[in-house]
């Protein structure tokens, strides 16, 4: 007789739970995973918060802080996502990124969730060129627009 073959439970990028054979009530297990996706890809939150806010609304999500309380505690750096039966957590992978509504920025994960660093404005000079200075001031501003570095 032939061994039987070894599933997993969960997806191995996102650890969407997945569903074996003869498994009943099948919905609970699907909505699961449609829950997770939906706060994993494009991900957009709110803000990065050590304990949950007061009053979520469902579908919005926030970055846990480093030093959890609450519900939160024991889902440092996750994406916590309000739902109408309560939290969901998704733990990112390195090279993840998110859109932080809080800076109108993008964050990108490599083991922590980091903010990109705009370069100063140029300054100073024993030359200055004031039609360059204001090239390089547009380009700062257009990629603040786009979310590459924060606007504040």
């Amino acid at each position: 007789m032939s061994d039987p073959i070894p599933f997993e439970d969960t997806t191995p990028r996102l650890e969407l739970p997945l569903l074996f054979a003869a498994q009943a009530q099948k919905e609970f297990t699907v909505n699961e995973a449609l829950l997770r996706a939906d706060l994993a890809i494009q991900s957009v939150v709110e803000d990065e918060l050590a304990a949950p806010p007061a009053a979520p609304a469902p579908g919005q999500a926030w970055l846990v802080g480093s030093s959890p309380g609450g519900a939160f505690a024991g889902h440092a750096a996750a994406i916590a996502g309000w739902t109408s039966a309560g939290w969901r957590f998704v733990q990112p992978a390195s090279g993840w990124r998110v859109y932080d509504k809080s800076t109108a920025c993008f964050r990108h994960f490599d083991g922590a969730w980091r903010l990109p660093d705009a370069p100063a404005a140029p300054t100073g000079g024993a030359t200055i060129d004031v039609e360059a200075r204001a090239a390089l001031g547009n380009i700062l501003v257009r990629l603040a627009e786009a979310g590459i570095f924060s606007a504040s």
